[in-house]
């Protein structure tokens, strides 16, 4: 699936503290850099895009917290608003923001509340809002004076206790009453490292010897994968850069098995994966089939840059696939390429979404997005199901997903469809899977163990 994410799937480290050797960058630095980013955001910018303008050496802090601001904006929007209720200008209000998302909790600050705020001070002296430096000042003094009290009065307020926007958690108690505060919760916390262990090369108890020798601590999930206890950089994982395992939420991990469990994989079987960047799930799909599977795999991504990821994941795991460039939308314009005309025997299709399911992974996603978005993207969702449908052979199966937890892209999406196609059945799915099904206090009947991604699958089977 075509998605725009922060350039790292791993969460940052913690930045250095102020007083740290070596050169470390200065925390006013710091703080002007990420207040920067955040206007960005603020103004449309994706995650990515903004951390891309930030200096390569100081990138890690920033995006550290970053990060951690984001998960704290609607707190920090809702103080800003009690401390300054006419909104400033949007530097300084990224400013003020930054500093009082970082400072507002004391447990969770990443520095002591006092040291943020004068190294805020000193960002806003050093920087383009060096004329409202004493307007900074006043504001972040008077928080530290009132910061119970501040926020105590903020805890009325929905945005700012779950630091979402208003009408995303209006949604969430509507599509999940029995879930909402859980979905809420999980976004606000790290999400884990999982790993997907390459079967062609080796299994999952053998990896996690591997890992245990480099006393990197792991627990299986799923078919092929592994929590890991604490991220690891890339490059200290034994054999990645060989392939022997892929970086994969356990949740996306559901795809390959649900879409050929069951299938005659010695057998040629051609297969759709119809917005397949950056090609994780193509990789999986072809790993899960075998040394002796016979799947003839298309690729399709409508982005020429983002399709060689495609081509970089599939030369790393050691499989292949024909890699089209091409708008799943407009079967004309590549089918006959792909297929030479013939049906697929199976599609995956994880469809363009709100990406609402993987909001603590990439925490800009909550404040970029509209709740017009929804409609819009569902509408792309109910096309692209209509138009690949003809596509699939009788007898074969779809299997629809995103990484959604809004109804409207899920299950209704699909109860649509089946009123709408009398030949499609749908087969043993799990439907909505909420995130962060670890830390859950109340059970979610479809979830899988582990700590995973707010995903949503449908198997669709087309009669014959």
């Amino acid at each position: 699936m075509s998605r725009i994410f922060p350039p790292s799937s791993r969460e940052p480290a913690r930045p250095e503290s102020p007083a740290a050797g070596g050169g470390a960058p200065a925390l006013s630095q710091q703080l002007a850099e990420v207040a920067q980013a955040l206007q960005a955001i603020l103004a449309g910018q994706s995650g990515t895009q903004a951390l891309a303008a930030v200096p390569q050496r100081l990138r890690p802090g920033v995006q550290a917290l970053l990060f951690q601001v984001l998960r704290q904006l609607g707190r920090a929007q809702a103080l800003r608003a009690e401390l300054a209720p006419r909104t400033p200008p949007p530097r300084v209000n990224a400013l003020l923001c930054t500093a009082l998302a970082l400072a507002w909790d004391e447990a969770q600050a990443p520095y002591p509340p006092f040291t943020l705020v004068n190294q805020a001070v000193e960002a806003a002296k050093r920087g383009p809002a060096q004329r409202q430096a004493a307007f900074i000042n006043a504001c972040l003094r008077r928080f530290l004076r009132e910061r119970d009290a501040l926020v105590l009065k903020t805890d009325a307020q929905p945005q700012a206790l779950w630091n979402h926007p208003q009408w995303w958690i209006a949604r969430l108690q509507q599509d999940h009453p029995a879930h909402w505060q859980q979905i809420l919760a999980a976004n606000n916390r790290h999400a884990p490292m999982t790993l997907r262990v390459n079967r062609l090369q080796g299994t999952v108890e053998a990896y996690q010897q591997q890992l245990t020798g480099q006393q990197m601590a792991a627990t299986p999930v799923g078919e092929d994968g592994l929590e890991l206890a604490q991220p690891q950089p890339v490059q200290a994982l034994p054999g990645f850069a060989q392939g022997q395992v892929s970086v994969q939420d356990a949740a996306a991990q559901r795809a390959a098995p649900l879409l050929l469990a069951g299938l005659d994989l010695t057998q040629p079987l051609r297969v759709l994966d119809a917005c397949a960047a950056p090609g994780g799930k193509t990789a999986h799909l072809l790993e899960y089939a075998g040394a002796n599977g016979a799947l003839q795999v298309t690729a399709l991504e409508i982005d020429a840059e983002r399709s060689q990821r495609i081509h970089e994941t599939l030369a790393r795991v050691g499989v292949q696939a024909r890699v089209v460039v091409a708008d799943a939308s407009r079967p004309d314009q590549w089918w006959q390429q792909a297929s030479g005309g013939a049906q697929f025997d199976a599609i995956l299709l994880d469809a363009p979404c709100t990406a609402s399911g993987i909001v603590r992974r990439h925490p800009d996603v909550r404040w970029l997005r509209r709740e017009s978005d929804i409609a819009q993207l569902a509408a792309i969702q109910s096309r692209l199901l209509d138009t690949l449908w003809p596509l699939l052979r009788g007898g074969g199966r779809l299997l629809y997903c995103t990484c959604s937890v809004f109804r409207a892209e899920g299950d209704m999406q699909v109860k649509a469809f089946l009123a709408r196609n009398s030949q499609a059945r749908l087969l043993p799915s799990p439907g909505h899977l909420i995130p962060g099904h670890g830390a859950q206090t109340t059970p979610v009947p479809d979830n899988q163990p582990g700590d995973h991604d707010g995903f949503f699958y449908a198997l669709l089977e087309k009669a014959a």
